[in-house]
């Protein structure tokens, strides 16, 4: 007995240190980091975007953002894969402590015997309680992978934050630019109506042919068409930027603003040696590897021998032919050591590893479309005030154009052709002008959003905060 005692320490003692049968994998980036963004060059400092929508200064965004982060739907569902999460963490810690049972069986029958026969009555309660001991970490892994789970479930909701948030700043300076585009169009189509009108009255002198006039209201009708294609843009928009709030579509969530703003943020993506930290898709990706990892160590502890220490005591009575009560006890140590199972537990181990090289290259995919991500929007942007600026000359000129087209054609020196095409070039660069500067808008948002940042962090914890009280 004091043999299997001491036997019964030791094995304790070695499941509650955990002999590690498994080499952890220490994951790196793919390949060495640039010293510095292609689309920057050197010496540009990091500038914290944070809740970037703010740096518009635009009360109606501030507002749109606000409902959006309370009420998407991608949010709540992130949210609620963390609280799935959560529960497997608790499921998998429990596997680690000792479980207590309390059985009873209360039994009255009837026995036949040589003697003649007798009826009883046979009663028992015990508590029975077990523990497997952890010899080789393989309960230890397992929590460790679900905690693991746990805290990329809490970076995809970061993700899912900065995802929302751009989306949102991105549609309603689409629902502005459209409306702009609107406006643009009915201008145009007034300002072709007062040159037909001009026409019209030339015609009736007989100074100008009749096809000319057919050409101009032509032109009128063709400017008139594009109007629905804005309306619907319009509404398009309107009905993504619901979704993303939560709601039906039909609610009015145009933008506020006349035109779009010319004067935007200025944000500078620092190094990129940084970006790692900032990117909490990068953060869940690499958790995610560490998940996987604990996963490939419990499979191969399972190959091992387990034990289970198992312990029963209770009290019972026997009344038969004569009555008997007492206690009773029982201590058992189950021993379980796998020799032939056709490979099952092997393959499972080669599963597992084939899991891990997959999150691995995944975790290096999300490391290159992070800096893709940054190298394309500082690009984009850069290009973008390039075209914005050469519209803008192109603008002038296209405006002198017109003036000089229309003072040579009512003056009968040129035919209506050369009015044609200067208003047509004038006002095409109007509409250019107004889409490019929404694009940079949406560069600069996209931008921010390839930054990524932990703006969220203490809003998110309020809200898990939130839900654990109430459960």
């Amino acid at each position: 007995m004091t043999n299997f005692r001491k036997a019964i320490a030791l094995l304790m003692f070695l499941g509650l240190s955990g002999c590690s049968v498994h080499t952890a994998l220490v994951p790196e980036v793919p390949g060495p980091l640039p010293e510095n963004f292609i689309g920057v060059g050197v010496g540009r400092d990091f500038s914290e975007p944070g809740r970037f929508w703010e740096q518009f200064n635009d009360p109606k965004l501030n507002e749109l953002e606000s409902k959006a982060l309370d009420g998407n739907l991608s949010i709540k569902q992130a949210m609620a894969r963390h609280d799935q999460f959560t529960a497997l963490e608790k499921i998998s810690r429990s596997s680690l402590l000792p479980f207590l049972n309390l059985t009873g069986s209360a039994r009255s029958d009837k026995q036949l015997s040589s003697g003649g026969s007798s009826e009883g009555t046979n009663l028992r309660l015990s508590a029975v309680a077990g523990y497997e001991i952890d010899l080789w970490n393989k309960l230890g892994s397992s929590r460790s992978a679900s905690s693991y789970n746990k805290q990329a479930s809490v970076a995809d909701i970061k993700t899912a934050f900065i995802s929302v948030a751009a989306q949102v700043a991105d549609l309603y300076y689409l629902t502005v630019e459209q409306q702009a585009q609107l406006e643009l169009n009915e201008q145009i189509i007034a300002s072709q109506a007062d040159t037909l009108a001009r026409m019209e009255s030339r015609y009736d002198a007989g100074l100008v042919p009749a096809l000319d006039v057919y050409q101009a209201r032509q032109n009128i009708i063709g400017s008139k068409a594009k109007s629905p294609v804005f309306r619907a843009n319009l509404a398009k928009a309107n009905h993504a930027l619901a979704v993303l709030l939560g709601q039906f579509p039909g609610h009015d969530l145009n933008g506020e603003l006349a035109k779009l703003p010319e004067i935007l943020p200025e944000v500078a993506p620092g190094l990129p040696s940084e970006l790692i930290s900032r990117r909490p898709d990068i953060e869940a990706a690499l958790l995610r590897i560490r998940a996987r990892d604990k996963e490939v160590a419990a499979a191969v502890a399972a190959r091992f021998p387990s034990f289970n220490l198992t312990g029963t005591v209770g009290s019972g009575s026997l009344d038969y032919v004569s009555k008997i009560s007492g206690t009773f006890w029982s201590l058992l140590l189950d021993t379980a050591l796998p020799l032939f199972d056709y490979g099952r537990r092997r393959a499972e181990v080669d599963r597992r590893n084939a899991v891990l090289k997959e999150e691995l290259a995944r975790y290096h995919q999300t490391v290159l479309k992070a800096f893709q991500e940054v190298e394309d929007a500082l690009i984009a942007g850069r290009t973008g005030q390039e075209q914005i600026k050469l519209l803008a000359e192109r603008y002038l000129a296209t405006t002198a154009t017109l003036r000089l087209a229309e003072d040579q054609y009512f003056g009968g020196l040129t035919d209506y052709l050369s009015v044609l095409t200067a208003q047509k070039n004038h006002f095409e660069v109007q509409a250019q002008l107004l889409s490019a500067r929404r694009q940079l808008i949406s560069d600069l948002i996209s931008l921010m959003k390839a930054l990524g940042g932990d703006w969220m962090s203490e809003d998110i914890n309020n809200r898990l905060q939130e839900n654990g009280e109430k459960k």
